[in-house]
């Protein structure tokens, strides 16, 4: 559609914009890929069903227990390989310091969840222009997460067969942890791969590091994923290349989310205009009286 032409007083012709073309907010693909206000509610309700969802899948992928131990055998035995198969050694220095290693089972068992969540509520109320695309990253890099422990059932290294390495959930009982303890008949034990307290601790972090303004913060921002990846490693529930498949999970999220947007979230307005259904009505003004 082009567009049309309306002849002025003086006889010459002006272009006027049609106005659907000058409009894409009028398509439904544009207005959904446009950046606007989060609601409250929905969001609420989107993040507890999505995380009912992931949690039934991933528990639904069948255990396949002896092709996930085949396959720890072997990304052990290629970390050898490597130079990097350090885990073992790692997990019982850690162990060895009580005090330490019961913080890390707290730290792997509660702040997965307490940080991403802090970094959704935080990207909320700060920042709405770049709330959904953020918020998609992480979706994105949580459902091809699902597809991985499908396709490759991985055992932790505290289940490999013959292994010294030490369960330290079991070993200090501490709760919390959906891996040991009476709690591990609720979770696959075969979905290492990728890690998703990697996955999530990165995305938080580097959303930190892009958009606080504390320098302090920022800094934080960028410790967190890699205290994660001491805690994973220490507690024996993830090997080093688990780390790796959760980075690039994550690098896909944020792929997705650059196509659908056309830039990266980060680079989004920080803040959108409100819905005209957010606005308070205001009531009309009163007539003017008749009487005199």
């Amino acid at each position: 559609m082009g567009d049309t032409t309306v002849t002025t007083l003086d006889g010459r012709q002006a272009a006027v914009p049609d106005p659907v073309a000058a409009d894409p907010g009028r398509g439904l693909l544009p207005r959904l890929r446009t950046p606007r206000r989060p609601r409250f509610w929905f969001e609420i309700l989107l993040i507890a069903v999505s995380y009912w969802t992931y949690s039934l899948v991933r528990n639904a992928v069948p255990e396949q227990k002896a092709e996930a131990l085949r396959n720890a055998d072997w990304i052990w035995q290629t970390e050898h390989a490597l130079g990097i198969a350090v885990e073992e050694s790692v997990n019982r220095a850690v162990n060895s310091v009580t005090w330490l290693i019961i913080g890390m089972n707290y730290y792997y068992a509660t702040l997965h969840f307490v940080v991403t969540l802090g970094v959704l509520v935080w990207l909320y109320r700060r920042h709405p222009g770049r709330y959904a695309a953020t918020r998609l990253v992480l979706f994105a890099t949580t459902a091809v997460a699902l597809v991985g422990y499908y396709l490759y059932p991985l055992a932790p290294p505290r289940l490999m067969n013959g292994g010294d390495f030490i369960d330290t959930v079991m070993v200090h009982q501490t709760w919390g942890s959906m891996a040991s303890g009476d709690l591990k008949h609720m979770s696959n034990q075969y979905a290492a791969m990728p890690s998703m307290h990697i996955g999530w601790s990165t995305w938080c972090g580097l959303t930190i590091f892009a958009l606080a303004t504390v320098p302090w913060v920022r800094v934080l921002g960028l410790l967190y994923p890699a205290l994660t990846l001491v805690v994973i490693v220490a507690t024996a529930n993830h090997f080093w290349l688990d780390a790796v498949g959760g980075v690039l999970c994550l690098s896909f999220g944020f792929a997705v989310a650059g196509v659908w947007y056309g830039r990266l979230p980060y680079a989004l307005p920080r803040d959108v205009p409100r819905r005209d259904t957010d606005r308070p009505r205001r009531r009309p003004a009163p007539e003017p009286s008749t009487k005199r």
